[in-house]
């Protein structure tokens, strides 16, 4: 496989040997889907189902990808950078049994649909102001489905893509609504309301686009993702987070359990519940990175 890592000092995101694509927008070329390896990927996913271009088998391959893959934004906090590249996004999500975020997640997801014959478009999302997220409108028979294995807090199965839209997904429950802008929004039900997950318009998105929203995502001092290790997973009943040294069990009902986990219970957690596992020198420097923010917020706690 080709690296994209000419020095190990480059930036977070790589690109700098390989040509970004300025033809054939919106084609497979761009997204250079036929580098995907089908049967290793339904392997890693364990689906041996149809793989009809219809809703029923685009609902359970999405399924299968959710309980399958974590979210997770490891090799950001360890510098490997984060690379967009297919050959090097299955490497890391199938062939390593990895996770990655929301661009890593839907790439190659949305390769896998187009190598089925599925007709997808890659969209933008944002979370909060910036536009950092990625997301996909999938025609299944005759209806158009929002897909999307790679939120944080993932929807297990496509939602119709029709404003006022409702999916119940195990517990869990998500909406779809269409502003007067001409905008949309995901929502969850919390306490007090509809809560919005993040907006989107129709606009379709190149992959240089998603290029320039993951340098931001993973190298700018704002974003979330670079200030402490990150792995999600959702089932039907539960969805589990470790945001550093905290654990975190929250269920459809709202209700939540929070812990704090050692350095070594915090890898031990990546292992058994994200089926994470890292290299032995990257296992190293994530204990290491956890017992600094340890650390300084035990020192900002004795300040205060």
């Amino acid at each position: 496989m080709k690296t994209i890592r000419d020095d190990p000092e480059d930036s977070q995101v790589n690109t700098s040997d390989r040509r970004i694509h300025s033809e054939n927008s919106g084609s497979s070329n761009e997204w250079d889907v036929g580098k995907l390896d089908v049967d290793s990927y339904l392997a890693r996913v364990g689906y041996s189902g149809d793989l009809r271009t219809d809703a029923e088998t685009l609902h359970r391959l999405h399924r299968a990808h959710a309980d399958s893959i974590p979210f997770e934004n490891l090799n950001v906090v360890l510098k490997h950078g984060i690379s967009l590249w297919l050959d090097d996004v299955q490497d890391k999500l199938v062939h390593q049994g990895r996770g990655g975020y929301c661009f890593e997640h839907n790439l190659l997801f949305s390769a896998l649909l187009e190598c089925l014959g599925f007709k997808v478009r890659r969209l933008a999302g944002r979370v909060q102001a910036a536009r950092t997220h990625m997301l996909l409108i999938v025609e299944a028979g005759e209806t158009e489905w929002l897909a999307d294995v790679g939120f944080g807090a993932t929807l297990l199965e496509p939602i119709p893509f029709e404003d006022g839209a409702v999916s119940r997904q195990g517990g869990w429950t998500y909406g779809l609504a269409q502003q007067d802008d001409g905008s949309w929004r995901l929502r969850s039900p919390e306490a007090e309301g509809w809560m919005d997950l993040y907006s989107f318009t129709q606009e379709p998105q190149r992959f240089i686009d998603y290029v320039v929203y993951n340098h931001y995502t993973a190298t700018h001092p704002d974003s979330p993702f670079v200030t402490q290790p990150r792995a999600v997973m959702v089932k039907p009943n539960v969805r589990y987070t470790l945001g550093g040294n905290t654990f975190i069990s929250k269920y459809p009902d709202g209700t939540s359990h929070k812990r704090g986990l050692s350095e070594n219970e915090a890898i031990q957690a990546l292992r058994e519940t994200f089926n994470i596992t890292l290299a032995p020198e990257d296992e190293t420097k994530l204990r290491e990175i956890l017992t600094a923010e340890r650390t300084s917020i035990a020192d900002e706690a004795r300040r205060s």
